[in-house]
Order: C-alpha cells, then sequence, then structure tokens
C-alpha cells in the first residue's frame, strides 16, 4: 500500500507553495512594512556611550562585532533582558520544560516503563514539543453554561500570577526581576492568589467535579499557607531583613537549613501540598473527581495552567534553595576570568584583522558562579519534589487538614522558638559570635 494519497499531484503541491509565496509577499507589503514604520515612530531606542542606536546603525554593526558587543552589553543589562530572558521567563520556562521531561522519564523508570520514547531520536526528548504543538492545534471546548469570561481569565491569570512568583527569585548577584525590600512579603502576597484564582476557575465551569476540586484546592492551600509562613519567620529573625537577596547574602558562610531544619522540613511539606503533589494531590484525584478543578479545560487553556504549575514548582524550588541552602553561595567552580577582561576586553588578531571586544561585565565570576549553584541546588530540590509522585499514596481529606492545622503548626512554632534561643543566646544574629 503506498503510503502517499491518491489524489496527490506534485503540480498541485508546487502550485500551493507558490500561492502562499505570494500571500506572504503582499501581507507583508501591505500590512508588515506599514505596522513596523509606525512602531519605529513612537519606539524609543536605546543609548549606547551616549548614541542613539536606531535600526540602521544597528544593522550596520551586526556586520562589525567590536560595534555591536556594546549594543548587546547594554541589552543583557536591560530590565527588558532580566523578564524576558534570564533570570525571568524565558530562564524558569527552559527550566520547566526541562523539569515535565525529567518527570515523565523518572517516573517511568521507578514504575519499570520506558516513558517518552519515539517522538524524538534520543529518549523521546521531543515529546514535550510534539504535547505543546498538540495542545495549541486542540479545540478550546467552553462549557454550556460557565462563565466564560472568567473562564477564560483563569488560566491566563495563573500562569501570569506563576510568572510574577518567578520574577521575585534572586538566581546570582543583581541577577533578579524584583528586588525589592520586601520580597518575602511580596512571595506571600503572590501566592495567596492562587487559591483565588483557582477556586474562580472552578467555579466559573459551572460544572460538580471542577467546583469539588476547587473547594479541596482552597481548603488546602489555605490550611497549608499558615505553616508557610511560620515555617519562615525564624529566618526573618536571624537576618532581621525580608529581602530575598540579603538573605543569600547573609548565609555566606553556612545555610540557615543547619540551625533551621525544622523550618526547612514544613517549608518543604507545605511546599509539596502549595503545588497539589502526590501525596497532596487531592484537589485532583483523578480516580474521584476526573481531573478536579482542571477537568473542563481543554486545548491551550490547559496547557497554560500547566505552565504555571511548572512556573510555580521552579518559583518554590527557588525560594527553598534561597532561604535554606543559600541561594547562589558555594565553592568556586569556575575559575575567574582575568580582571582585564572583563573591564576591558580582549583584542583578536592584532594587525590589518583587528577585532577588539570590549568588557563583558556578564563574564563576572561572581555572576556564573553564583547561577551554577542555584542551578544545581533547584534541580536537586525540584528532583526531591517529583520524588514523592513514584513512591507516596494519596493521603485522606481529613488527614491532610490534621496534617496542616495541627502537626505543621506546631513545629513552626517550635522552629520560631529555635530562632529565638540562637538570637538571645548570642549564637546569631547582631552581636552574635557566628
Amino acid at each position: 500500500m503506498s503510503v502517499i494519497a491518491p489524489k496527490f499531484r506534485l503540480g498541485y503541491l508546487i502550485k500551493g507553495v507558490i500561492d502562499n509565496i505570494f500571500w506572504i509577499i503582499i501581507l507583508v507589503t501591505l500590512i508588515g512594512i506599514p505596522i513596523i514604520q509606525i512602531v519605529l515612530i513612537y519606539i524609543d531606542f536605546p543609548i549606547v556611550d551616549g548614541e542613539i542606536w536606531d535600526p540602521f546603525r544597528i544593522l550596520d554593526a551586526l556586520t562589525h562585532p567590536e560595534r555591536a558587543l556594546p549594543l548587546v552589553t547594554t541589552l543583557l543589562q536591560s530590565d527588558l533582558f532580566k523578564v524576558v530572558a534570564f533570570p525571568g521567563f524565558g530562564f524558569a520556562a527552559l527550566i520547566a520544560a526541562a523539569t515535565i521531561f525529567i518527570e515523565r522519564k523518572m517516573l517511568a523508570k521507578l514504575q519499570l516503563r520506558v516513558g517518552p520514547f519515539y517522538c524524538g531520536k534520543v529518549e523521546g526528548i521531543l515529546q514535550l514539543m510534539a504535547d505543546g504543538l498538540k495542545l495549541i492545534s486542540k479545540e478550546i471546548i467552553i462549557p454550556a453554561k460557565a462563565d466564560k469570561p472568567i473562564f477564560w481569565a483563569a488560566p491566563v491569570l495563573f500562569a501570569a500570577t506563576a510568572g510574577a512568583f518567578v520574577a521575585l527569585i534572586p538566581v546570582a548577584p543583581g541577577w533578579v526581576v524584583a528586588d525589592i525590600d520586601l520580597g518575602l512579603l511580596a512571595v506571600f502576597a503572590v501566592i495567596g492568589f492562587f487559591p483565588i484564582i483557582t477556586i474562580l476557575s472552578a467555579w466559573s465551569s459551572n460544572s460538580k467535579f471542577p467546583f469539588i476540586g476547587g473547594i479541596r484546592a482552597l481548603h488546602q492551600m489555605v490550611s497549608f499557607e499558615i505553616p508557610l509562613i511560620l515555617s519562615v519567620l525564624g529566618i526573618v529573625m536571624l537576618t532581621g531583613t525580608l529581602n530575598l537577596s540579603e538573605i543569600v547574602q547573609s548565609q555566606s558562610n553556612f545555610p540557615w537549613i543547619i540551625f533551621m531544619p525544622v523550618g526547612a522540613v514544613v517549608f518543604f511539606i507545605t511546599i509539596l501540598a502549595e503545588l497539589e503533589r502526590i501525596p497532596f494531590d487531592l484537589p485532583e484525584a483523578e480516580s474521584e473527581i476526573v481531573a478536579g478543578w482542571l477537568t473542563e479545560f481543554s486545548g491551550m487553556m490547559y496547557g497554560l495552567v500547566q505552565l504555571g504549575t511548572y512556573l510555580k514548582l521552579y518559583a518554590f524550588a527557588g525560594l527553598f534553595v534561597v532561604l535554606f541552602l543559600g541561594g547562589w553561595n558555594g565553592p568556586n567552580i569556575v575559575p575567574p576570568f582575568p580582571a582585564e577582561i572583563v573591564t576591558d576586553g580582549i583584542t583578536i588578531m592584532p594587525g590589518a584583522l583587528t577585532v577588539e571586544i570590549p568588557g563583558l561585565p556578564l563574564l563576572a565570576h561572581e555572576m556564573i558562579n553564583g547561577t551554577i549553584w542555584f542551578m544545581l541546588k533547584t534541580i536537586g530540590v525540584i528532583l526531591l519534589i517529583l520524588l514523592p509522585r513514584g513512591v507516596f499514596p494519596r493521603i485522606r481529606i481529613d488527614m491532610l487538614l490534621h496534617i496542616g492545622w495541627y502537626k505543621l503548626i506546631a513545629l513552626s512554632f517550635v522552629n520560631i522558638f529555635i530562632a529565638l534561643a540562637l538570637v538571645y543566646g548570642g549564637v546569631i544574629g547582631p552581636g552574635g559570635i557566628l
């Protein structure tokens, strides 16, 4: 049996390609170019070394590396780059994508399965891309009696809130999207939006299974947010600050998990509950309520929720690293670049083909070494968060609430008393011996 359809004709294919090229040229000429011209009128061009870099200057610089690098360096240090690429959304999205693939392969190995295999020549590495294309191509089905504006907005708000959470996590010295003095308070404020978005999405679907899952999620998140906040009060007492970057700097000699192991355990357990991970995945108990509050989402709406979920996972893992594992602090892995390269740059092939590359502050040793240590620690915490899914069973709702309201809150107060003893005993804090 031939793999080519009976009606296939090479001439029809060529004609279709030519038609598509023709209409693309027409649309770009009549619509694209005028839009670009209008945008260029109102856009503010970057200023590098006191000179305005317009599009013509940028195109000219592309042919001369020594001219383009100052612009590249300026863009890499801009707020736009931090938000879009590193350490903002792009960086977190790559980690989230890698987390999805690693989780599927790891669970498959634990359960004696293969996992993603066929899509991509190397262990199904392109399976995630295939799933994304599938979700984009799927029809979005809205329940007939749903509150459509809220139902449409909920996945977008969920992903946006997760992105705001990511923006507060410092990756390396000076590399954080929003370095605010009340960073830890802002983290708790952002986390407080997730229960609201969850219950709104469940209610707006006007379906009983999502509503039951939303009520479960609301009870679970509210129950575990209290010990979550209490577990970090000890660190605030020891450091005297709510700024996350300053908390990392306070761990230059030792991580706080050494003195706050109880708080670290409580914080990690609450992370599992906030992320609705096994054994706390009751809001999505597929054997009871299908997919919980996600039941009615389809297509890319479901994809946005999943993206937000894994962005949230990365942010919680990064927050654990920042608070308890020393953040970017660690021994030197990469030897530092010579100071003259960082400040003055280098010269390639002196003579007729001389290319002078100016200084690259991004090659600063603290930035590279700090990013590596933050990544290693964060990946380790993510693996620990993923592991219970293949090991532990789901617990009952009454057991879950008992753990949150009684055991974890009690342990949180124990952690606070330990912090008070360290401060007033003169071990840590202002005037302490450490």
